[in-house]
């Protein structure tokens, strides 16, 4: 870990990206952050309309350090952009969570109110986290999950478009008690080229975070109560078109992807006082 470091007149050079969403749905939480930054740091704000706006402005940050206002999908896409353009390494990244969704930076250990995020930014350390890499490009922050679709009779079910999507966001973000017992697909997991379990075998979820320097692999099974874990640096899954939530974000369907593990991969300011913090991706 280390401390942000000043500017050579003494003050932190920061681009302070303002995410739209963020300005329409919580203004006076943004105009607090943006206040409390601006207070102690040389700030440069920028308020994007929309994603390409959004790329052009971290492109053009120079030497000033990325600072985020906006909720979790704000932060992906910065990650994202920062990793397209392999500069991911090149420094830290800051974010004030500001939104509807925030579950992901608070899992991180970002401070969820704008003044202690604020300040988090201007006078906390940077820690390395790892990073899950998926064989599109596509990064995942903290984790991803891979639910059976419901079923009846042990076939899967035919309904219409709009059930298929509402079922499915139900089952990605909380499947409801006693129904995986009823969910299965069939789905070949392996790790680091270990086979974890096959196609013949129904498989309720898969679960994959990355956690100290490894990706950890939870299988559950129709057949056993207990989950079947692995710790491995790439993980690839495959089977019939299944869909999947990584961090906020739901992806598919896909017959195949594998993810690797990229160990310390980026930095993300922390506040000081959360010492050895090791949350997902931290190492």
């Amino acid at each position: 870990m280390s401390a942000p470091e000043p500017a050579e007149n003494g003050a932190q050079q920061l681009l302070v990206v303002i995410d739209p969403v963020a300005r329409r749905t919580d203004g006076e939480s943004v105009l607090i952050a943006k206040d409390v930054l601006s207070a102690g740091a040389s700030v440069k704000i920028c308020l994007p309309d929309g994603p390409e706006a959004f790329a052009r402005a971290l492109a053009r940050r120079g030497s000033r350090r990325p600072v985020v206002i906006g909720d979790d999908r704000a932060l992906l896409r910065m990650v994202a952009l920062l990793h397209r353009d392999r500069e991911l390494g090149s420094g830290a990244l800051s974010v004030v969570p500001v939104g509807a969704s925030v579950e992901l930076a608070r899992s991180l250990g970002v401070p969820t109110g704008a003044v202690a995020a604020a300040r988090a930014v201007l006078d906390g350390v940077v820690r390395r986290l790892d990073l899950l890499v998926d064989d599109s490009d596509g990064v995942v922050l903290g984790g991803l999950r891979i639910p059976a679709l419901p079923t009846r009779g042990g076939a899967p079910t035919a309904p219409s478009v709009w059930d298929t999507c509402r079922s499915l966001v139900r089952t990605l973000v909380r499947p409801p008690p006693g129904a995986l017992a009823a969910r299965t697909h069939r789905l070949r997991v392996e790790a680091d080229g270990v086979l974890l379990s096959d196609l013949d075998e129904p498989v309720e979820v898969v679960t994959v975070r990355s956690y100290g320097g490894r990706a950890e692999v939870v299988i559950r099974t129709h057949a056993s109560a207990e989950p079947r874990r692995a710790s491995a640096l790439s993980v690839t899954v495959s089977g019939a078109d299944f869909r999947y939530r990584a961090d906020a974000r739901i992806t598919g369907p896909v017959r195949t992807r594998t993810w690797t593990l990229r160990p310390g991969a980026w930095g993300l300011t922390l506040p000081a006082e959360a010492g050895a913090y090791a949350g997902p991706g931290g190492g």
